[in-house]
């Protein structure tokens, strides 16, 4: 049987990134934090804190707080469902750690994230990542569920396919007067500045590998962060980038950006994934995921897929 005030203890510790502040969470002193870490870490017969500036959780001391962020998930619900059994009406909300891409944050997520909050009191703690590397974050136990392009299996969790999401390679009409004059060649994608949303993002590369635009000479990059900016500086001409086509539906219309290539699209497709320990108590989640997803995204199967 777990202490669950050890684990309430690890669990601050880690969201907070120090006994002190873990301490002021929880009203209690700091080293009946350490105490209770201490004590749990002794039980378990490992490491679960590496403590430091910040402090941040071991593997073993991630799921194990994971494990307390599904425990809170039940009892909230069994709260909600049948409140005689749970008298406890002072409970804090749980929060839910996330891994999202920032497109689909910035699309149909957002759906799912309001009709999930608009049916319940839960708390959701969304981390950015590329859709390439959210599955790692879930692999080693900092988020609950997540949002990714990784097909593959994934060690005690279900992955489901959520459809595909549909990109196009776009700048502005003055961009391509610049340095597409002639047409969007091999010459002319290795000279042309590209927007790049971070250092993990590989969409544009695997368009222009995808369609033979490829070359051993690098174009110059822009990083640009933000969903936001990244249309922004599109629109500047500051460079091409890779859009969803849900995203830049009214840049396309005004004639602010056009598509470089039209008939070149590339659709990504996504998965939900979470631990197969967490299916109940995700389930009202999951439902709201898959049914934005069907709203927004296109059927898997279709046209190009990101390389």
């Amino acid at each position: 049987m777990l202490d669950y005030h050890g684990l309430e203890a690890l669990a601050a510790v880690v969201r907070e990134g120090s006994f002190e502040h873990a301490a002021r969470r929880l009203h209690i002193t700091p080293s009946a934090v350490s105490q209770r870490v201490k004590q749990l870490e002794e039980a378990t017969g490992q490491v679960l804190v590496q403590r430091g500036k910040p402090c941040a959780g071991t593997e073993a001391g991630r799921r194990l707080c994971l494990h307390l962020e599904q425990v809170a998930l039940l009892e909230n619900e069994l709260r909600r469902s049948n409140p005689a059994l749970m008298p406890d009406t002072e409970a804090p909300a749980p929060s839910l750690k996330l891994a999202v891409n920032a497109d689909s944050l910035a699309t149909w997520f957002m759906t799912a994230m309001e009709a999930f909050s608009g049916a319940g009191n839960e708390l959701l703690d969304i981390s950015i990542d590329d859709e390439n590397h959210t599955a790692q974050r879930l692999r080693e136990g900092e988020v609950l569920a997540a949002v990714t392009a990784s097909s593959g299996s994934i060690a005690g969790c279900n992955v489901m396919p959520l459809g595909e999401m549909r990109y196009v390679a776009a700048a502005s009409p003055a961009y391509m007067a610049r340095y597409c004059a002639d047409g969007v060649t091999q010459e002319a994608m290795s000279r042309a500045p590209v927007l790049v949303f971070s250092r993990k993002d590989r969409l544009q590369d695997g368009w222009l590998a995808h369609y033979g635009l490829a070359s051993r000479r690098q174009p110059p990059r822009h990083f640009i962060p933000t969903v936001s900016g990244y249309e922004r500086a599109c629109e500047a001409g500051m460079g091409w980038g890779m859009h969803p086509t849900v995203l830049i539906g009214r840049q396309l219309a005004e004639g602010t950006l056009v598509q470089m290539a039209p008939d070149m699209p590339l659709h990504v497709p996504l998965y939900w994934a979470y631990p197969r320990t967490a299916q109940i108590s995700l389930e009202r989640l999951t439902r709201c995921v898959m049914r934005a997803a069907r709203e927004w995204l296109h059927e898997s199967g279709r046209v190009a897929e990101a390389e």
